[in-house]
């Protein structure tokens, strides 16, 4: 509650600071009255979804979660805002202190706002206020089939071109259309990929989340089969159960939808894809990720039933796992899936150019493609969303890789 009344305050505040903004740069009434009533119909719906309406044992729920994001672009929209006319008001306060000692009035006078800091102030504000109305809009679904070729020594020759379709982090209970999430099964299926690998979050808190989406999902084709792991989110440790009983029954179900819907749920487990004699192993543990994330992944027990000279496909949702374990583990894997980071669906991407998300300075490998002692590891960018219910420069992924046998030069 005390976080509430502060960010209250600071977007009140915030918001007189601005409105004077829009009175330099404009004498007509209503376009101050417009953002006057957009800025409190905002702030109202806000508070009454988080302080009025009754919780839901914790659960974030999709009206609320829209709520608190318009909430904080209005707020985004207000502090860049500020930043300007701020740095614009101390430049008027040390004149008016020069007028006050060294002027021939010798009167403490502050000058006029200027029109051109005012429009470049909310000009500038404009563009992540667009950015991340347009990421709710349109940004949440704009899918992208990344493809990536990945060459390997010891690839057994029958998996050479051997294809794999990657999707992480579903969070089925925020979607919020149907056609769309259509859309996307079709274009997995269109990839006709050898296997399909599932990296965790299959929902946000309770395996109900996925009842609406079970039969599209159950759709999905893969010609050696779908595999999967959980995330974080899957266990529901993000919100109150009515009891401990509840809670694992929640769990029991989510596994039990998977099953129905086609997928080989491995829990610190492994299976071979057989080729005639050729094979390869594909390792599954449950989440392992560094913090206060749960640490459930048994990276020994998952191994327990493969050699170290298969050669290895290793699904785990928390990309720390592979930083903190894996590449150092005794056992060599060839390929690691993850996903977790959502590349804070949230950056910079330009192919070849940049690559950049706050969530770097969270995560060493937070989105595509590394390579550390010879092992490489995918961050899939996620199918959905969580928190905020749109995405901004990192779009929607669904990665393919093709294994290929390395050439001997």
């Amino acid at each position: 509650m005390i976080r509430i009344v502060l960010f209250t305050l600071l977007y009140l505040i915030l918001g007189l600071y601005v409105v004077q903004g829009f009175k330099t740069i404009t004498k007509n009434p209503w376009i101050v009255y417009l953002y006057i009533g957009l800025s409190v119909l905002v702030l109202l719906n806000f508070l009454y979804q988080f302080v009025i309406v009754e919780g839901s044992g914790g659960t974030l729920t999709r009206v609320k979660t829209y709520a608190f994001s318009f909430f904080v672009i209005l707020l985004v929209f207000k502090l860049v805002t500020v930043i300007f006319l701020f740095s614009e008001d101390i430049f008027r306060f040390l004149i008016a202190i020069y007028n006050k000692f060294f002027g021939e009035a010798k009167v403490f006078n502050m000058p006029d706002r200027r029109k051109f800091i005012s429009t470049l102030a909310l000009g500038i504000a404009a563009i992540p206020f667009g950015a991340l109305l347009y990421g709710m809009y349109k940004g949440k679904y704009n899918f992208k089939v990344l493809k990536y070729d990945l060459e390997y020594d010891d690839l057994p020759d029958s998996f050479n071109g051997y294809q794999i379709t990657q999707i992480s982090d579903v969070h089925s209970g925020s979607f919020d259309n149907r056609e769309k999430i259509e859309y996307a099964i079709n274009l997995i299926n269109e990839q006709k990929s050898d296997v399909l690998l599932f990296t965790g979050d299959m929902v946000n808190n309770k395996a109900e989340e996925m009842y609406p989406w079970k039969d599209l999902f159950s759709t999905l084709e893969a010609k050696d089969g779908k595999f999967s792991v959980l995330g974080n989110h899957d266990y529901g440790d993000y919100i109150q159960w009515p009891s401990d009983e509840a809670k694992k029954e929640n769990l029991k179900d989510l596994k039990k939808i998977q099953k129905e819907m086609g997928f080989h749920l491995l829990l610190n487990d492994s299976e071979y894809i057989t080729k005639g004699e050729d094979k390869i192993a594909l390792v599954g543990v449950e989440n392992w990720g560094k913090g206060g994330f749960k640490k459930a992944g048994d990276l020994h027990k998952a191994a327990s039933k493969i050699n170290n000279d298969d050669f290895k496909i290793l699904l785990s949702h928390d990309p720390s796992h592979w930083e903190q374990k894996v590449i150092k583990d005794p056992y060599h894997y060839h390929l690691t899936l993850s996903g977790h980071t959502h590349g804070m669906q949230f950056g910079i991407e330009i192919p070849g150019w940049i690559k950049w998300s706050p969530v770097k300075w969270r995560y060493t490998y937070w989105a595509g493609i590394y390579k550390e002692m010879g092992q490489f590891i995918n961050v899939n960018r996620g199918f959905g969303f969580l928190g905020y219910p749109g995405r901004v420069g990192i779009w929607p992924e669904i990665t393919v890789i093709t294994l290929k046998k390395k050439k001997l030069t």
